[in-house]
């Protein structure tokens, strides 16, 4: 009898344990939510490449986790904070999404990783770039993973300096992330001697800076710094060819580049840039090997926002696989705990302000006549070891990290 109860105990004990583990999974289904630019100016750096980048890494997964279906869910906000809170607000209480990934503009990833904090639910962001989301405004539901303002600042910032370079002036885009990254490039600059004669701020949506860029080219500073991105950047630097800029002996610093931006400028524009970056398809044969994967797919070459989606996408399922549940607070600890040794990172650490750790790249724009073909546009300058690239924790204002 004693061996017959101690065996009925076992199996209530394993189908208790069953039902836990089935239970784990909230409305039996992972399900990730893809906010995103699909049809704006900056839909070259996220959108359509970031969708396909998230499904690619599902289907790499598997299509399951803890037995159930993962599922993607896509709303295009239109770089419209409004919008983007409407969308983020329904994805977390319709649609159930459990995290809410990409994130472009970091007006909308700022406004975002706050709603996460408030539902108890994960944003991931990667399109986005100001440091603002691991500092002040940190939360303990969001990770900000493929670069930041501060690592764009201090690579390119620094590659110029040390290049010479000591004057700057700042064409900024007149949001969050322009804000921040002119922000950490003064930073940069005053620490290594420089100084920043004066700066200009533009509508993010304007698409002539010629006012701007002859404010610029007045100044006569040695560095004009582009601090935005998307198509105003590539307009930018092409009005900027047109009126002499380069010839007149100042030097373009384009703080945030993608690749799909020299692909629109061609090399005969680009030639020269210096540009920080978290990766670049043609690095090593595993990134050769993804991108070639990824062309397949979007007929273009992946850029960091696409590689980081992919990436942060398996960190977040393997997480789940590791905590048993997709509830926040346990996946979030996974995701702090479990180290990043893929394509896009090795040795890369989630800390616990939210900021992925890892190695940062300084590139140059290849000349037309050292390009071997299509998408062949970089040569390393630098490699900024991941506990450089990013600002030190002793530096933080963010609530959530403990100091001495």
């Amino acid at each position: 009898m004693q061996k017959t109860l101690i065996a009925a105990a076992a199996a209530a004990l394993f189908v208790n344990h069953a039902g836990a583990q089935t239970a784990a999974v909230s409305d039996d289904v992972v399900k990730i939510g893809v906010l995103t630019d699909m049809s704006g100016q900056f839909s070259h750096e996220s959108g359509e490449g970031s969708v396909a980048a998230i499904k690619m890494a599902i289907e790499d997964f598997g299509g399951t986790v803890l037995g159930k279906p993962i599922q993607v869910v896509v709303a295009d906000h239109q770089n419209k904070p409004d919008t983007a809170s409407t969308l983020a607000r329904r994805f977390y209480d319709v649609e159930k999404v459990d995290m809410i990934a990409n994130l472009i503009n970091s007006s909308i990833a700022l406004g975002v990783s706050q709603l996460a904090k408030e539902k108890n639910r994960i944003a991931i962001i990667n399109g986005s770039g100001s440091s603002r989301l691991t500092n002040d405004a940190c939360t303990p539901n969001s990770i900000h993973y493929a670069y930041d303002t501060y690592a764009l600042a201090k690579g390119t910032g620094s590659a110029m300096l040390k290049a010479g370079f000591k004057s700057w002036y700042f064409l900024t885009a007149d949001y969050a992330f322009g804000h921040a990254l002119e922000a950490d490039t003064t930073a940069v600059v005053k620490s290594l001697g420089g100084e920043v004669i004066g700066s200009t701020r533009y509508p993010p949506e304007t698409f002539d800076q010629s006012s701007f860029l002859l404010k610029a080219q007045a100044s006569k500073a040695k560095v004009v710094a582009l601090a935005g991105s998307g198509t105003v950047l590539v307009n930018a630097v092409k009005s900027a060819q047109e009126f002499g800029i380069l010839k007149g002996g100042q030097e373009l610093a384009g703080l945030l580049v993608w690749i799909t931006d020299i692909k629109s400028m061609g090399l005969d524009l680009a030639q020269g840039l210096v540009l920080t970056n978290a990766f670049y398809w043609d690095r090593d044969d595993e990134t050769r090997a993804w991108s070639k994967r990824f062309y397949a797919k979007v007929k273009r070459m992946p850029h960091m926002g696409d590689a980081g989606d992919y990436s942060s996408t398996m960190h977040y399922l393997t997480a789940i696989k590791a905590a048993g549940t997709d509830d926040a607070k346990a996946v979030m600890s996974k995701l702090r705990e479990l180290p990043i040794n893929d394509f896009f990172a090795k040795n890369g650490r989630i800390r616990e302000d939210g900021r992925m750790v890892h190695d940062m790249y300084v590139y140059e724009v290849k000349k037309p006549s050292e390009s071997k073909g299509e998408w062949d546009y970089y040569k390393l300058r630098e490699v900024i070891p991941g506990d450089q690239a990013f600002r030190p924790l002793k530096d933080s204002a963010c609530p959530l990290v403990k100091k001495d």
